[in-house]
């Protein structure tokens, strides 16, 4: 029998981050262990008492039968009291959050609910890839904005045509930003959400880094603190709390964006398991841990810009998540930077910014970068150092 892919699936790239696993293996296979800051996958375990709470739920819930499709009532009232600790916002639980499996679904499936064919979907390249699939799977096009350093790798609206702005229904923004750690300011948040009101565009702000960030006086904004209307954040435990395998996360600001992504969601998922969710309830009542990350995430960073120091590499300060968006050595691009860390003596394994970002209007913003995520703990993040100040 002859199996003939759907042309969606028949013009799908590889997934970035399947090759940066591919490279590891390479490594792996020629009998070199490889410090691996490719793929931003926490290796600090998730916390006690988020594990005690999630084997306490599976047995409160042990004949709970499937969960409600939007999240749990103490669930998202959860989400409402922490929103309004953290930023200071009131959330109705009721009409203006539902929980997800995770953000990647959220945002890979967040399109169908807006999007028809000729459509377009306004995204930042580089940033994270489910934004444009879901766009493509939606039957709709995407429009590329290129982050680069002399923008302070923020978007640039004026860039966009008013003939792309008119056939526009949503727009990404990703702060702090994965890869490169900027936060987007005030100013920014009034300015773009003034524009997007003008358009009628909706801002989708993925907001699942604003919990990692290395100076107290520079937290993060979320964009609800700036407007409701026309605006939605997708928020997510996977990095603040070390969740990533718990799959759970939400989706919250205005009620009747909401509420069209829950009929989207009825039809495609069974809602996020309640003892997940208990969990998830233990992780947002406590800061602790999240302190203690980021007092992780900070001593790994200063050593490896201490290394690049010493390596002659250009230094940048992230404000935020835990990624370094290195510049290469001049004359390289990111992808020789890349294969240059692969080297036995190194074995240093990254991923290269042309491999996460998109070629636009002849100009891809990400080749001369890598993506350094702090995964790995202190001590074999002092090796990875090591190795690169002596033998880059």
């Amino acid at each position: 029998m002859k199996i003939i892919l759907s042309e969606r699936i028949a013009n799908l790239s590889g997934y970035a981050f399947a090759e940066v696993d591919n490279q590891v293996k390479k490594l792996k296979d020629a009998g070199i262990t490889p410090i691996d800051f490719g793929v931003g996958d926490p290796i600090d375990p998730t916390p006690e008492l988020i594990r005690q709470a999630l084997k306490a739920g599976a047995d409160k819930h042990k004949s709970s039968g499937y969960p409600n499709y939007s999240g749990s009532a103490p669930f998202l009232q959860k989400i409402a009291d922490w929103h309004k600790q953290r930023f200071g916002i009131d959330l109705d639980p009721a009409t203006e959050i539902t929980s997800t499996i995770g953000s990647k679904e959220a945002v890979f499936h967040f399109p169908l609910a807006f999007i028809d064919r000729g459509d377009i979907v306004i995204s930042p390249t580089p940033g994270y890839p489910p934004y444009q699939r879901g766009t493509s799977f939606a039957g709709g096009e995407n429009f590329l904005l290129a982050l680069r350093e002399e923008n302070n790798f923020l978007p640039d609206i004026n860039e966009v045509s008013d003939e792309v702005a008119a056939k526009a229904k949503i727009m990404w923004i990703c702060s702090p930003s994965n890869p490169t750690g900027v936060v987007a300011t005030p100013e920014f948040w009034q300015k773009v959400i003034a524009w997007a009101k003008k358009w009628n565009i909706i801002i989708a702000s993925d907001e699942c880094y604003t919990e990692i960030y290395f100076d107290e006086a520079k937290k993060p904004h979320s964009i609800l603190e700036f407007a409701r209307e026309g605006v939605v954040a997708f928020g997510s435990l996977s990095k603040r709390s070390n969740m990533t395998g718990y799959r759970v996360g939400w989706v919250a600001g205005d009620a009747d964006i909401v509420a069209a992504f829950k009929k989207v969601k009825t039809n495609i998922d069974s809602g996020t398991p309640d003892f997940v969710q208990e969990a998830a309830i233990a992780a947002l009542s406590d800061e602790t841990h999240v302190a203690e990350m980021r007092a992780k995430y900070t001593a790994r960073k200063e050593v490896l810009l201490d290394a690049f120091g010493s390596a002659g590499l250009p230094i940048r300060e992230p404000d935020a998540t835990f990624y370094l968006w290195q510049r290469a050595p001049d004359g390289m691009t990111g992808v020789d930077f890349a294969k240059k860390l692969l080297d036995p003596k190194i074995a240093v394994v990254v991923t290269p910014g042309a491999w996460i970002s998109d070629t636009v209007r002849g100009e891809n913003p990400g080749e001369h970068y890598v993506r350094f995520a702090l995964v790995p703990d202190l001590e074999t993040t002092k090796e990875a150092a090591r190795r690169i100040a002596e033998f880059l």
